[in-house]
């Protein structure tokens, strides 16, 4: 599904967000308040540049964030990557968004609000493009002649502090590993999802609706905006 994505910060890690993310066919729109930052998007990059200050409303309204279904906070400032990220998030209902935070005590904060947050030190461009692009069943990997999937969700907040074995259907749905933050484990019944973890269930395609159903999912079809 191609989606319309805003990066504000042009810099080494939000340039490569950007990149990656046109390379993937999405529409992509950076801003940042220094012309000459875009230069490290390279020439290919065939996205919309917009010079401006990431929180001034008009420079986001110009970069189309009414429509927006993803939005990426990657400055170099926490205070500003923060009202960015809470201006997406509770002025405009953008559905996705991600900010880079030097300062891990307030990550916590900013998930209660449904902001995903990205500490500088772990971080990469392949995890962030994943919390921006992915869907509500996510398909990864398909087994055989197709009857199997693997697919990538993010937990629902109906399901946090439930077990995997609440989401296990022997035979047709089963848990295999959990992201988070930085770690990939493998889980055992009794683990406990969190908020902000990224499930990987194997589920056969049978049973996609009872997955859906299982997780709180809207089972005819996701709403766009």
């Amino acid at each position: 599904m191609r989606m319309k994505i805003i990066v504000v910060g042009c810099g080494r890690n939000g340039s490569g967000v950007a990149r990656v993310l046109s390379k993937k066919g999405h529409s992509v729109t950076v801003i940042d308040s220094d012309a000459e930052a875009f230069g490290q998007l390279g020439k290919d990059f065939r996205g919309e540049k917009i010079q401006g200050v990431g929180f001034d409303r008009s420079v986001l309204q110009r970069a189309g964030i009414d429509r927006t279904d993803a939005l990426a906070a990657f400055t170099t400032s926490d205070e500003a990557n923060a009202v960015i990220a809470r201006m997406a998030r509770e002025i405009y209902r953008v559905p996705k968004v991600v900010a880079r935070l030097y300062d891990r005590r307030k990550a916590e904060i900013y998930k209660r609000l449904g902001i995903q947050t990205l500490s500088s030190t772990t971080w990469g461009i392949k995890r962030a493009v994943d919390l921006l692009t992915y869907s509500s069943l996510d398909s990864v990997f398909s087994f055989g002649n197709g009857d199997v999937e693997m697919v990538k969700v993010e937990v629902p907040p109906m399901i946090a502090g439930r077990r995997v074995g609440d989401l296990t259907v022997p035979g047709d749905i089963h848990v295999v590993a959990i992201e988070r933050g930085n770690r990939t484990v493998l889980p055992a019944a009794g683990t406990a999802f969190q908020r902000g973890d990224l499930l990987y269930i194997s589920v056969a395609v049978t049973a996609g609706g009872q997955l859906k159903r299982l997780l709180g999912l809207n089972v005819e079809g996701e709403a766009g905006r």
